[in-house]
């Protein structure tokens, strides 16, 4: 697998979430430090609302899971696998991150 290092830990806010653009992609990381492993990436594209917004979405525990609430029309996307809770058969990639010491990296392609 490739890494692409995104940022250092100390730049992200716990309980929310930023764009990168990782290899011609745009990414939303969030940083939830209560839920292992604590950094989840997921496309940012919002395929409901049809814009790239997730990274601003509201982070939420449901049934014991951490999700992302859409901003646009608030359906909601597990962290771990980009499951829609709401809109079965829709989901959203879900990118494998890695600390390395304090540096957040993104896997960018399986070799």
């Amino acid at each position: 697998m490739s890494w692409t290092k995104v940022c250092e830990l100390h730049q992200l806010t716990p309980g929310t979430g930023v764009a990168a653009l990782v290899g011609g992609q745009q990414v939303a990381l969030f940083y939830v430090p209560e839920q292992a492993p604590g950094l989840f990436a997921l496309d940012n594209w919002d395929p409901c609302g049809k814009a790239f917004v997730l990274s601003r979405g509201l982070i939420a525990d449901l049934q014991g899971e951490a999700w992302v609430a859409s901003p646009l029309y608030k359906q909601h996307f597990n962290l771990s696998d980009g499951r829609c809770l709401e809109e079965e058969g829709t989901a959203v990639r879900s990118w494998p991150v890695r600390l390395e010491g304090t540096s957040v990296y993104i896997a960018t392609s399986v070799d």
